[in-house]
């Protein structure tokens, strides 16, 4: 890092030490800066738009972070002591090369945005699953092949899927019990692949499945579609 950028990244730290953010996007960036100074008062960190292929543990020691923006880097895996970041509320790490997502991740029980369109996954991330204020899970744009087993502890309101190789969704989908928007358009979803309980049996009222192995017209003939309309009006007549 050359002298300019490093005075520019000192500023910006001094600002954060009053502010609590901390603003370092599109800066060249091949490694995170020593965050010590700030590490017990910053709440938002945004390092998107950098060169960053690895999150240091010690970004870790943010105790009171609650947004972090990593958008646009080179990262492939966040580190396990990702789990330590207790207070953080929104992840975003779109267009980087995530293939999965640390064990740790399980103890995050604020999160309720998790943003990771545009990686590398090729499976499901169930560690998402079972935590309490998840609201949005974007994981579009990936390699995921299958809607798992176990998917029904996950708690989020929005979960979108579009753009990946979905050839499989287990009927446990139906049982998500806050789930009301569900993406997966632009799969590789043949007709049988929509499990009827999740017409007939869910909360959802908004599934997107155009773009996939069959026309929507047949989509709509199927066993319980009738039943997933009748959601679908509902919500709109509440909305207007």
């Amino acid at each position: 890092m050359g002298q300019t950028s490093s005075s520019g990244v000192r500023a910006h730290m001094e600002t954060a030490q009053k502010t609590g953010i901390l603003v370092l996007s599109s800066r060249k960036l091949v490694e995170v800066p020593d965050l010590s100074s700030i590490s017990k008062v910053v709440r938002t960190l945004d390092l998107s738009q950098n060169k960053l292929s690895v999150l240091p543990p010690t970004v870790c020691d943010l105790s009171n972070l609650k947004h972090l923006n990593l958008n646009g880097n080179k990262i492939n895996n966040l580190p396990q002591e990702t789990g330590r970041l207790t207070k953080l509320e929104s992840l975003s790490l779109v267009s980087n090369l995530i293939v999965s997502l640390p064990a740790s991740m399980s103890d995050l029980k604020h999160l309720k945005s998790v943003i990771l369109s545009d990686n590398k996954m090729t499976e499901f991330p169930l560690v998402l699953c079972g935590l309490p204020q998840l609201d949005v899970v974007d994981l579009s744009g990936n390699n995921i092949t299958a809607v798992p087993d176990g998917i029904e502890d996950l708690q989020a309101v929005e979960l979108n899927l579009n753009m990946n190789q979905i050839s499989a969704i287990s009927p446990s989908v139906a049982s998500c019990p806050r789930l009301k928007t569900l993406r997966l358009e632009e799969n590789c979803l043949a007709l049988a692949s929509i499990p009827e309980e999740l017409l007939v049996d869910s909360q959802v009222s908004l599934l997107c499945v155009d773009g996939n192995l069959f026309k929507m017209k047949e989509f709509e003939e199927v066993e319980g579609y009738t039943k997933y309309m009748e959601r679908y009006t509902a919500v709109k007549k509440k909305m207007f």
